[in-house]
């Protein structure tokens, strides 16, 4: 048990590790508490029509750099605990009592490459090269029970009742080449588009949408005295029969069933799914970097428009990437899982009981029972959610290519402005229709915007951090620093943060638009 103990964790501190990495390293598409910051481009990433007051020349790959996490339960502390206690941060009762049912864990990344952005005209143009990822995973809180108690224990696998299906990991990965425009169609009214062509780096749906467990069977300390020589001796032969007759209605309610089912779809040059001689199944992955490339082609565009009500009020909406990547048959994997499931039932336990021979007929039915049962108990206690044998995702050639969406967001501002709009407050709306599920999110903020070259926000986010973070951004000169959600301590469910290096490009805007 404690070297089934000792796999569960490594694997499953494998999985969060992944995670963690590609957090540390991560760029979120989007920063919030820009968007109503004139001095700065990077609003335009929230809304195309919304131009900045100068040109611009990002510089590469640090011209754009923000990392963002977000989770629905799941801490910085928690984090924390996962890598520095191994197979113990489940056993915590602070760390059990902070989940949810479903407890979800979104990153967004992204970074740019090259950009740049200029006017000519009414109309400001922008391009952009750029990497893009999004990151999403859904963990029941009965995933943790299950882990829990598989540990706690050591017979628990004999009489359980355990429904841990619902897992789900969604992984996009691609880069984009966009050219963008806004127009400022009249003193009042501005719109932008960006067009993108989409090259697929990689995509992965993995759901384990079935894993269901139900035994009750004798402990060990039972079938260690139903089988003893002295149990049966120290009883008369009436007494043995009867007990053998009770012992037969007994062995008639024991069971042990497991239903599983899962599906993977990939689509990633360099990664293969491996089988072990002599299995049929994929018993581990293996990513080879060196293969990496580009696994299919798409389209997106973003949309945008902002309308000025009056002199001080001005109103604003996009909907982002809006567009598909369909990935080549060549690069795309499928697997499924849909094992025989194990369905012992007591009857057949129960027919080996005669009372007129008691000792030798239970023996047997419970040496009979205890073999039957070895498959269930290898499976099930091993506690793992990536558990290959429990799986046995079954690799089947993709019969032709398949397509994945973009996560489209929809964003909605509005904003009023005092002192010849040198100062503005704003409320936005932003709902991102990422894996497994939407996230929305309400921020409000007050800007202060005296000057192209300096411009700070201060933004308050309420529900994806629970109302626990507020965030700020600062433009000064060519440097902007920014965050949506500060880190505020160990139980910060979402951080990001934002640094961006540009270039000014051309001179004022003439007219510019609030």
């Amino acid at each position: 048990m404690a070297t089934n103990k000792l796999l569960r964790s490594t694997k499953f501190i494998g999985v969060f590790s992944i995670m963690l990495i590609c957090a540390l390293s991560a760029n979120a598409q989007f920063l919030r508490t820009s968007y109503f910051m004139e001095g700065t481009h990077y609003r335009q990433q929230l809304n195309p029509a919304l131009t900045p007051t100068k040109g611009y020349f990002n510089l590469p790959v640090i011209g754009a750099v923000n990392a963002t996490v977000g989770s629905t339960s799941l801490g910085y502390q928690d984090i924390i605990d996962i890598i520095d206690d191994g197979d113990e941060f489940y056993t915590k009762p602070d760390f059990m009592n902070r989940l949810k049912d479903n407890n979800k864990l979104n990153v967004n990344f992204s970074t740019e490459i090259l950009s740049a952005g200029w006017y000519k005209g009414k109309n400001f143009w922008s391009f952009n090269i750029g990497l893009r990822t999004d990151i999403g995973a859904n963990l029941t809180k009965k995933m943790f029970t299950f882990l829990n108690e598989m540990d706690g224990i050591e017979d628990n696998w004999r009489n359980s009742n355990y429904d841990i299906s619902n897992q789900q990991l969604n992984i996009n990965a691609y880069a984009e080449v966009g050219l963008g425009l806004s127009r400022q169609i009249n003193s009042r009214l501005t719109v932008g588009a960006r067009v993108k062509a989409l090259l697929g780096i990689g995509n992965m749906e993995l759901k384990l949408n079935n894993i269901a467990m139900n035994a009750n069977l004798p402990t060990n300390q039972e079938i260690t005295n139903w089988s003893s020589a002295s149990y049966w001796d120290n009883l008369s032969p009436q007494e043995a029969i009867k007990q053998a007759t009770e012992l037969k209605a007994k062995f008639n309610n024991y069971h042990a069933n497991l239903n599983v089912g899962a599906e993977l779809k990939s689509s990633f040059k360099g990664l293969e799914l491996k089988e072990e001689e002599g299995k049929d199944y994929v018993t581990d992955f293996d990513f080879d970097s060196g293969k990496l490339g580009i696994a299919g082609y798409g389209f997106g565009i973003d949309l945008g428009a902002s309308y000025k009500i009056m002199d001080n009020l001005t109103v604003s909406a996009s909907i982002l990437d809006l567009g598909f990547i369909s990935w080549s048959k060549s690069s795309t994997k499928i697997a499924s899982a849909n094992p025989d499931p194990i369905d012992i039932q007591g009857r057949k336990y129960a027919d080996m009981v005669n009372p007129s021979d008691p000792q030798a007929s239970i023996t047997n039915a419970l040496n009979q029972l205890d073999a039957d049962t070895k498959d269930y108990m290898e499976l099930v206690t091993k506690g793992d959610v990536l558990n290959y044998d429990m799986l046995q995702l079954e690799v089947g050639d993709a019969k032709e290519s398949r397509k994945s969406r973009l996560a489209s967001t929809l964003v909605v501002g509005a904003e009023y402005g005092f002192f010849n709009n040198k100062l503005a407050v704003g409320a936005l709306s932003t709902t991102r229709f990422v894996q497994p599920d939407a996230l929305t999110e309400l921020t409000f903020s007050a800007n202060y915007r005296p000057k192209s070259w300096f411009n700070v926000a201060l933004s308050y986010s309420v529900i994806q951090s629970a109302g626990k973070s507020f965030g700020l951004g600062l433009k000064l000169g060519p440097v902007f620093l920014g965050t949506d959600y500060m880190f505020l301590g160990k139980n910060s469910n979402s951080v990001n943060g934002f640094v961006g290096v540009s270039i000014p490009l051309g001179g004022r805007k003439v007219n510019k638009q609030g």
